[in-house]
């Protein structure tokens, strides 16, 4: 297998793996993450559109470069977080603290842990939150409160800016309905209103990712093996492609929901970088 052919390779199956994230349904469960079965399907269902096309050799190779590509992938998933403003949410907070100065924003009066400035055309108070003493999640608030009305369309406002932005991988449209009762719904069934979006994975080298592909399928297989794979060794690489797509695309989320307060409406936001986040390792 030459390093030509799994540098084009890792394309097309990346492509495919990307194009499944679109076709997840909107069931998911917000915040916590994507429903990781159905998740699952729709990646085995694109990635078998793609097979169907191919000869059966070429199928297998496919198919073996494609579940192979997610976990190297993941061997960069460290440098890979999410940023806000170009800021990786990462380090200590008094680094992201003088970070944001630099992009304009002050501390307030009240607590100068807590900054204000403009963001995306909306003034907001910004919070740092920390674990282990490492930066871990931005969170935003609107300073300014509104009505149900106007909640609704800063909320639908925000969805169609990300599905737009093609730095974003959407699983859902969010949008309220029009005739959505938002004070009725919240307050008496509970309803949380939520979309989340991921920052995609950083595009890398296909050279490097060729690179550690190789080594990584020599570590575990010989070459023989690899040129007629049996049933049980991809299946076996597989599964284990499948649950490192799954968690790769899930540690960048961005998400938001609308908060309320005193009768009043605002948006809270926030970026989380989900390799900084508890874990439970400290029960």
């Amino acid at each position: 297998m030459s390093k030509d052919s799994i540098v084009v390779l890792t394309h097309i199956a990346w492509a495919a793996i990307v194009v499944s994230a679109h076709k997840v349904s909107q069931d998911l469960q917000l915040r916590y993450g994507i429903a990781v079965p159905r998740f699952k399907h729709n990646i085995i269902m694109s990635l078998w559109q793609l097979e169907v096309t191919l000869n059966h050799k070429s199928m297998k190779r496919i198919l073996l470069i494609a579940v192979v590509l997610v976990i190297s992938i993941s061997l960069f998933a460290q440098k890979d977080v999410t940023k806000f403003l170009g800021i990786p949410i990462d380090g200590f907070k008094p680094e992201m603290i003088q970070k944001l100065k630099e992009k304009g924003f002050v501390s307030s009066a009240s607590d100068k842990s807590i900054l204000e400035g403009e963001f995306n055309g909306t003034q907001v108070s910004v919070h740092i939150a920390t674990n282990n003493n490492k930066v871990c999640r931005i969170m935003l608030c609107d300073i300014n409160q509104m009505g149900e009305t106007d909640i609704k369309i800063r909320f639908n406002k925000l969805c169609q800016q990300f599905q737009n932005n093609s730095n974003y991988i959407s699983f859902g449209d969010y949008t309220i309905a029009d005739d959505e009762d938002i004070a009725y719904e919240s307050t008496v069934n509970d309803k949380r209103y939520e979309a989340i979006f991921y920052q995609k994975p950083l595009a890398l080298d296909s050279i490097e990712i060729a690179n550690k592909l190789q080594a990584y399928i020599l570590e575990k297989y010989t070459p023989q093996e690899l040129e007629n794979p049996s049933e049980e060794i991809q299946k076996d690489i597989y599964k284990m492609s499948l649950d490192y797509a799954t968690e790769i695309i899930m540690k960048k989320p961005v998400w938001f929901m609308i908060s309320k307060y005193l009768g009043m409406y605002y948006i809270t936001m926030f970026y989380d970088n989900e390799y900084n986040r508890a874990n439970g390792e400290d029960l």
